[in-house]
């Protein structure tokens, strides 16, 4: 259960708000499976054969972007840490104009299936296949954390073994994605939209109301030193800072737009570039507002235990369990209610599991399966081979997620360890679409440099995390006005340990930023080092707003012949070479 508090049990409605919860989207991913509707090609399963309309798309992407560890993990930070995070909207913001105007353009015209095509048109063989096995491994380890806490959180109200929940949960959304594909992931993506706003609306109404209002419990946070967001400090190892969320998050963002393998399946599901533009702001909006309302519930609940915190008064036994105590405190008595914030977290883990599943199939087939099979080998098994590859992501999903409760704070782990990743791919996308002078040489060697040096960080960043060495920054709670008096212990041995060395107490937001920022720099000098191995680079691989790095000149207007346009009989090129006095 949640602690040592008393027992909240949800009741017979709330069991069935769930159950119907996964039962209508199997229903929806059936439907999609039928004869009629099933999907006979690879385009179809994959993007639905550019036949769904912009609107279920955006829904889409908004719901299977906010996973159920945004509607668990963000509110309990706030309560720990503050409303720092507010400033990551900000850094989507931009994230979001980066991904429409640099990346998308080059998708869309490429028309790739699998993202890490781009990388073997651009670099060769060699990084598309290195750096789709990264992303398998990354998206392996992501997608049990996406499962694992909603299904804690149910357990934890309801009694039901937390691993018996993980099954059903994950074999329904393999179910349903394996016989419908893409259509299925959409439209059930629009099913679980309603029931993820309609879940965070009423916990925020309802928990505002219980402490006197909305701007009541902005006021008592703001005096909790909730708010203090604006913090310029340069101090790269604390949390507080607004660089973190605003800078780190970027990086982090762009990734999870325009390096992230369902969300451009998604946006290459669209017919023409201009819905993209309708697509990319309808996410946007929908996006901003489902994140600010964790902010906000996050808010109210430090407004509610701002006098007794439930994490010392035991009546929860760890912080990522703060949002259903919470739920079922304000709303325990209102049938239904805490069933229906139940739904909206599966709704939002089964949106990002579905759209997981489907773009592992993508990138598996296209980058490791189908260049070792003969074509006639892929036309007659090409149906079975993705649809195997999401029965097998979905096994592993559910047997990784039985380790997932040793992992200690979530919200820290899943930034920290994700973002080294995403800022792979972010510095690997930005090398080959913003510099024409990378090659495939540079890219290797920095996206191997990256890996090894911010992974090394990474991993002994979180064991100092988890052995408690270093200091987690948290903001002052109190248990004054606890019914039950609370004695809290103070550690007999008063002598801190010796910080370690400041590359390993870096905030964990900075994870993206530093990963990115290797790969960028060691492949544009293992780049220029290596001047004679500087390929044709094709206009089209290029971002169109960074097209005017192909040909430099001087204030005169001169070419100083640093990229010379070459045409062959078929298509124009350009060539890097040096100028020469």
């Amino acid at each position: 259960m949640l602690g040592d508090g008393d027992e909240k049990l949800l009741s017979l409605f709330d069991y069935i708000l769930f159950a119907l919860t996964l039962l209508g989207s199997f229903l929806v991913g059936a439907y999609f499976g039928l004869s009629k509707n099933k999907p006979r090609t690879t385009e179809e399963y994959l993007i639905g054969g550019k036949s769904v309309n912009v609107l279920p798309i955006a829904i889409s992407l908004v719901a299977s972007g906010i996973s159920g560890n945004t509607f668990l993990a963000v509110p309990a930070d706030i309560y720990k840490f503050g409303s720092n995070y507010v400033w990551t909207l900000l850094a989507d913001c931009i994230g979001f104009l980066a991904t429409y105007y640099i990346f998308l353009p080059i998708y869309f015209n490429l028309q790739v299936v699998s993202i890490f095509e781009y990388l073997e048109q651009r670099f060769d063989k060699n990084v598309r296949r290195l750096t789709s096995v990264l992303n398998l491994c990354a998206t392996l380890c992501y997608a049990p954390l996406v499962l694992y806490l909603p299904s804690l959180a149910f357990s934890q109200v309801s009694g039901i073994p937390v691993h018996a929940i993980t099954v059903v949960t994950c074999l329904t959304c393999t179910l349903y994605t394996t016989v419908g594909g893409f259509k299925a992931v959409v439209w059930t993506d629009a099913l679980q939209f309603v029931l993820m706003v309609g879940s965070v609306i009423a916990v925020v109404g309802i928990g505002a109301h219980s402490v006197g209002g909305l701007w009541q419990a902005l006021a008592i946070a703001v005096r909790g030193d909730r708010w203090e967001i604006f913090n310029f400090s340069f101090d790269l190892t604390s949390r507080n800072p607004l660089w973190g969320p605003m800078v780190g998050h970027i990086f982090f963002a762009l990734s999870t737009l325009t390096m992230n393998q369902g969300a451009i399946q998604k946006y290459m599901g669209l017919k023409k570039f201009q819905d993209v533009k309708k697509c990319i702001c309808l996410h946007l909006v929908g996006h901003i507002a489902l994140k600010w309302m964790t902010v906000l519930i996050g808010n109210v609940a430090y407004a509610k235990y701002v006098e007794c915190d439930v994490l010392q008064s035991h009546k929860i036994a760890k912080i990522d369990q703060l949002v259903p105590y919470f739920v079922l405190d304000i709303a325990g008595s209102i049938k239904g209610l805490p069933g229906l914030f139940i739904a909206g977290m599966f709704s939002a883990a089964l949106s990002t599991l579905s759209a997981t599943f489907n773009a592992l199939a993508a990138t598996i087939h296209s980058d490791l399966i189908a260049p070792f099979l003969s074509n006639d080998v892929l036309r007659r098994r090409e149906g079975h081979i993705l649809r195997s590859i999401v029965v097998i992501a979905g096994s592993i999903c559910i047997i990784s997620a039985l380790f997932v409760d040793r992992l200690g704070s979530l919200m820290a782990f899943i930034n920290g360890s994700v973002g080294v990743t995403c800022g792979l791919f972010v510095g690997l996308f930005s090398l080959g679409m913003v510099f024409p002078m990378a090659h495939s040489k540079g890219a290797l060697w920095g996206i191997v440099s990256g890996f090894a040096v911010v992974g090394t960080i990474t991993i002994v960043n979180q064991w100092y995390t988890l052995h408690g060495i270093t200091n987690n920054f948290a903001k002052p709670l109190s248990v004054e006005l606890c019914e039950t008096p609370i004695n809290i212990t103070q550690p007999s041995d008063i002598h801190q340990p010796e910080q370690p060395f400041v590359l390993f107490r870096l905030s964990f937001w900075y994870n993206s930023v530093m990963s990115a920022l290797i790969v960028t720099l060691v492949g544009l000098c293992v780049s220029w080092c290596s001047k004679n191995d500087r390929p044709w680079v094709d206009p089209d691989l290029i971002s169109p707003i960074f097209k005017f790095l192909l040909v430099q000149r001087d204030m005169n207007g001169n070419s100083l012949d640093m990229y010379t346009i070459a045409s062959s009989y078929d298509t124009d090129k350009y060539h890097f070479e040096d100028s020469q006095s």
